[in-house]
């Protein structure tokens, strides 16, 4: 039987470019598999490490170090339902993400086609009434929607009332049409701070597709990074590989 090649944790590190203190602590943290000393206390790593480190940095890349250090624990602690769990959580994860920008999309897109507002927005601050009136609600509607944080009126010196400049109006147009459509509280929410940001509903809507593209290559990584995992179980005889 040939001798199994010993590396230092120095070679580790190097070929991976990083810390030999972070070697060690992957080793403590279960991302690699557990260790053999010698007589004298030093760690022996193998090719198996290296390969269990080529493995973890893949991962890292598709699911980002938390979830890589629970995943690669749970496997080399034998865990394989932990380790799949915490995969599939991963992946719901990314499920709701796109969800939740598909349905933004969405939002922006009946914000940037609808038919125009029906009552030209006032140039100067109007009081709650005024919007009211201005969106086709009630005034409690609007109470509401501040209370949910999707409206951020100012109060008038003095007489404490509530005052809605020009940016305000809109938001409340917004939001008025977004009801409408029932669109939920969150969705409104994010397409309102979106246009709070850029004050575009169409460089919103550019950039929450561009967030949407960014997903696709996230689900990419990961689906690359299963595949090492899986190449990896596979090799340490896991069952059901």
């Amino acid at each position: 039987m040939g001798t199994v090649e010993r590396l230092r944790a120095v070679d580790l590190a190097a070929g991976a470019g990083i810390s030999v203190q972070q070697v060690r602590n992957y080793v403590d943290l279960g991302v690699l598999p557990p260790v053999r000393r010698t007589d004298s206390g030093y760690r022996i790593f193998t090719a198996e490490h290296a390969r269990a480190l080529a493995v973890a940095r893949r991962m890292a890349e598709g699911y980002g170090w938390a979830r890589t250090r629970e995943i690669m624990a749970a496997v080399h602690r034998g865990d394989l339902p932990a380790a799949l769990a915490s995969l599939d959580a991963g992946h719901a994860e990314l499920d709701r993400e796109r969800a939740d920008i598909r349905r933004a999309l969405a939002a922006f897109e009946t914000v940037v086609t609808s038919p125009a507002r029906p009552v030209p927005a006032p140039r100067r601050p109007a009081r709650i009434g005024e919007v009211a009136d201005l969106v086709g609600v009630r005034t409690s509607q609007l109470r509401l929607w501040e209370a949910r944080g999707l409206l951020r009126p100012v109060r008038a010196r003095g007489t404490g009332y509530r005052v809605y400049d020009e940016a305000e109006q809109r938001a409340a147009q917004v939001v008025a049409l977004l009801r409408r459509g029932a669109y939920p509280f969150d969705i409104i929410a994010a397409v309102v701070a979106e246009l709070r940001t850029t004050g575009s509903p169409q460089r919103s809507r550019a950039e929450l597709a561009r967030r949407e593209q960014d997903l696709h290559a996230r689900s990419l990584r990961r689906l690359g990074a299963s595949a090492a995992l899986y190449d990896y179980l596979r090799d340490r005889g896991s069952p059901g590989t």
